[in-house]
């Protein structure tokens, strides 16, 4: 101990101070007269000899910089260390004479010249305390960062002075605060130790854990401390650092697995919401997996978090009129930064609006990589007051330049309708001994653009297969619900389906376009066929439905990929409902290409095509026979026959306004096509209202100042004009 902390040690000085013009001028003189030395004569023959002396003079010469560097940055420190210790350290003089203190630590130096580089240090942070302990958090965070790398070193004197040096600062930091706390340094070595994981730069390795064990020596035997809190605060922080690590190995152990990995490093930022710089540590390390493994959503889910977590905590300082509650309508999952403990976790945090505006700028290029396009004026509009209030006009222009952008790429991908924002899954597991804590347990699992199930299925099988061998691994094909008991154990079981995202009527009337449809989403949906005799499939008098609703305990995106199922619900339709839900689908597609802004008349045709077929067991009347003839409604309630005759009276309005705005766009060489779906549907009509004892359709309405109106609506919207295609004239005379 005495080594290291006496106060009459040179240890706690700089390297010795020596007579700096004769010095210098010596060194100079040497130098050049080796400067022959370093340069081999290769005109003759090169022994091991003069190599080993070759190596020699330059590790000399290298180490001998090093000290004059070192000289000059201490007799520096000493003329202007009041300039030096301006704004507590907070001023650029200082901020270069750290980086070269630092860029010692970063840059590998031989093993002498780092003593002496742990020397400077030790005198370092006892000239300028309140730099570290004081000021800005900045300092003190690098520092840690760069000291605990030295302490996995593979020298056991660099381990040795590292962990020294550490324990200087910590002790130090307890004598600032007149032995009250060491809370600074305690948190900058937690969050240096998580962002060293994060980095793969830190693996809790033997070494480590022997620096660990030489800071805990260092503290149990230092005597002027043993009446303190201090010995305790130190066990305290080694085991906190353990608990990481441990965290670490399991992380080290699902490196390959990414959805796995994901949720581990979340359960530690979810650890830490009384320290946001630990939480944030995390959320950043989350979201460079995501970046690197091409899951843009969930990264710029990350950043919108970690700008939430700083709005929330300058909220609650009176520094920003807004919490995180002012991202509520770019992710409803926002909510957990407000959980946010008022502990010591935030008394050491220096957040700013600075700090904000980067984070809401990171965020916004986040949203651009993620194609989410729309959300990103509910970002612009924090950004926006900040500039206004500073009278920042150039970057004011940069948003509203970003701005217009977004707004012009979401007409693009709304025109071209090439925007996928992802595919989903339920995704089960079963087999205790495989899958341990996962054993039964179900998600929705987020997959990138149009992945079918056998994609998702064999990455799961190749995921899994490296763990437990491909031999060892089943998928479950079948939708239904798994009876665990008639499953082998000697397997591990995955099953996965592809689901839907599911609203119910109100919510498809307020999310219209197809990115509501696919953000902030917590309901999804499956169907599977039966009958009551036990087969999959039946006649349409016998065909049921079981409709599967599951509720996931966030919204998508999130920071996640996958995210556990928490409430299951199962609707069984009955061979009329069927029916009904069958006809409510066509009709929704039939209304939905109408009113596209851009109509795909191969899309309608093919639409149409199924939709007006007249054959006996298949398209729409095949329904209406089963369960509207006379001799078969008064099998059912008559609220269920109802139902169903509405929503064929539906059907057949939209298939109307279907063939008339095909008639529109086709050219004369479809003409006699049309005409055959026109027969088609005239043919269905007919029938439909002999069925239904009722005129469904009057032959003159498709030719109503209505039905005018209507496509005139529809062609406003897809852009068509009135006068194009086959039969226009009539049509444009009768508007």
């Amino acid at each position: 101990m005495s080594k290291h902390f006496g106060i009459d040690r040179k240890s706690q000085t700089m390297p010795a101070l020596r007579n700096r013009s004769g010095i210098m001028q010596a060194r100079l003189q040497h130098l050049s007269s080796l400067e022959s030395s370093f340069t081999l004569n290769h005109s003759s023959a090169t022994t091991e000899a003069d190599i080993f002396h070759q190596a020699l003079l330059e590790g000399n010469t290298a180490t001998e910089v090093s000290l004059t560097v070192l000289d000059t940055i201490s007799f520096f420190t000493q003329c202007f260390k009041s300039q030096v210790l301006n704004n507590d350290g907070h001023n650029p003089l200082m901020k270069k004479v750290f980086d070269i203190h630092l860029a010692f630590l970063k840059n590998g130096q031989s093993e002498v010249s780092l003593k002496h580089v742990f020397a400077s240090l030790r005198a370092f942070i006892s000239k300028f305390p309140s730099a570290f302990f004081k000021g800005r958090v900045n300092m003190c965070a690098a520092f840690c960062y760069e000291v605990l790398k030295c302490c996995t070193s593979k020298i056991s004197s660099t381990r040795n002075e590292a962990s020294a040096l550490l324990y200087l600062l910590m002790r130090n930091n307890f004598e600032y605060t007149k032995r009250k706390t060491f809370l600074r340094t305690h948190l900058q070595i937690i969050i240096a130790v998580s962002q060293l994981i994060a980095d793969v730069a830190l693996s809790g390795g033997s070494r480590f854990q022997e620096s660990l064990s030489i800071i805990s020596n260092f503290a149990n035997s230092d005597r002027p401390m043993k009446a303190t809190a201090f010995p305790t605060e130190v066990k305290d922080l080694t085991k906190r650092i353990r608990t990481v690590l441990m965290a670490t190995a399991q992380m080290k152990e699902h490196e390959k697995d990414p959805e796995m990995l994901i949720d581990l490093q979340y359960s530690l930022a979810k650890s830490y919401a009384s320290t946001p710089e630990l939480r944030k540590t995390w959320l950043d390390s989350m979201a460079k997996i995501h970046i690197k493994n091409g899951d843009f959503s969930e990264a710029a889910m990350c950043y919108v978090h970690v700008a939430g977590l700083v709005a929330e905590f300058l909220h609650r300082k009176k520094l920003f009129p807004n919490g995180c509650s002012a991202f509520k309508k770019i992710t409803p999952n926002i909510d957990e930064e407000g959980a946010m403990k008022e502990d010591a976790g935030m008394m050491d945090v220096h957040y700013s609006e600075e700090v904000l505006l980067e984070l809401l700028e990171q965020c916004v290029d986040g949203l651009w990589k993620a194609e989410r396009y729309e959300v990103i004026s509910e970002i612009s509009k924090l950004i926006i007051p900040i500039y206004e209030k500073r009278r920042e006009f150039e970057k004011l222009t940069q948003v509203y330049r970003t701005l217009h952008g977004a707004y012009t790429k979401i007409l693009e991908v709304m025109h071209t309708k090439k925007r996928l924002l992802g595919t989903f899954f339920r995704v089960a597991f079963y087999g205790q001994s495989f899958f341990e804590e996962e054993d039964g347990k179900e998600y929705i699992y987020k997959e990138p653009k149009l992945t079918g199930l056998s994609e998702i299925s064999l990455r799961l099988v190749k995921l899994y297969g490296e763990k437990f061998g491909t031999e060892n691994v089943k998928i479950i094909q079948d939708s239904d619900k798994v009876n665990v008991k008639e499953l082998d154990p000697k397997y591990a079981h995955i099953q996965v389906t592809y689901v839907k995202p599911y609203f119910d009527d109100k919510e498809l009337t307020e999310r219209k376009t197809e990115f509501e449809r696919n953000h902030n989403i917590s309901r999804f949906v499956f169907e599977a066929p039966y009958t009551l005799s036990g087969k999959k499939q039946g006649c349409i008098e016998e065909q049921c439905k079981r409709r599967t609703i599951l509720t996931t305990s966030n919204s998508f995106p999130y920071v996640k990929k996958r995210i556990p199922i928490n409430y299951e619900q199962q609707i069984n339709l009955k061979p009329i409902d069927v029916a009904t839900d069958e006809i409510k689908d066509k009709t929704a597609e039939l209304q939905k290409l109408c009113s596209s802004a851009d109509v795909d008349m191969i899309q309608l045709q093919l639409k149409l095509q199924g939709c007006v077929s007249v054959q006996v067991n298949a398209g729409p009347l095949a329904y209406a026979r089963a369960f509207l003839n006379d001799s078969q409604a008064s099998k059912y309630p008559p609220k269920k026959v109802n139902e169903l005759k509405d929503m064929f009276r539906k059907f057949i309005q939209a298939c109307s306004i279907a063939l008339e705005l095909n008639e529109r766009l086709i050219k004369e060489d479809q003409i006699e096509y049309h005409e055959g779906l026109k027969s088609n549907f005239r043919d269905m009509v007919k029938e439909l209202s002999d069925i239904i004892h009722e005129q469904i359709l009057q032959e003159d309405t498709m030719h109503s100042p209505w039905m005018s109106n209507t496509l005139h609506v529809f062609c406003a919207i897809s852009g068509t004009s009135s006068d194009r295609g086959y039969g226009s004239p009539r049509y444009a005379a009768e508007i």
